[in-house]
């Protein structure tokens, strides 16, 4: 009967410390959005019309409801440790030509706690 108790206890107590943090549970990376490149950015020009736009960046991620002029692409990284890196470029658009560019493409490290 002791020997029974023993591994129920050493069962027990190798089940309680597989819980800390030296055995952690695999995470992977997350990656949404479209990718930016500054290569792909220095290819746009003022001037270029939206078909052209979208040949070199591909689709928006997010169209504006509000203003037809305005595309936004945003590209974020989450790894395992839960760091954030984020890009993001704003086209503005008239008359369905390129008349603005607006990048962050330094990714930013927004820790989330």
């Amino acid at each position: 009967m002791k020997k029974y108790t023993f591994i129920v206890l050493a069962l027990a107590t190798f089940l309680a410390l597989s819980g800390c943090s030296r055995f952690r549970v695999y995470k992977i990376d997350i990656q949404q959005g479209n990718v930016i490149s500054a290569e792909k950015v220095e290819q746009l020009e003022i001037g270029m019309d939206k078909s052209q736009v979208r040949f070199v960046l591909g689709t928006p991620l997010v169209a504006d409801t509000f203003n037809a002029n305005r595309w936004d692409y945003y590209w974020s990284l989450k790894d395992a440790d839960e760091v954030t890196r984020t890009k993001r470029l704003i086209l503005t658009f008239d008359n369905d030509l390129l008349i603005e560019i607006d990048s962050q493409l330094d990714a930013q490290i927004v820790s989330e706690d």
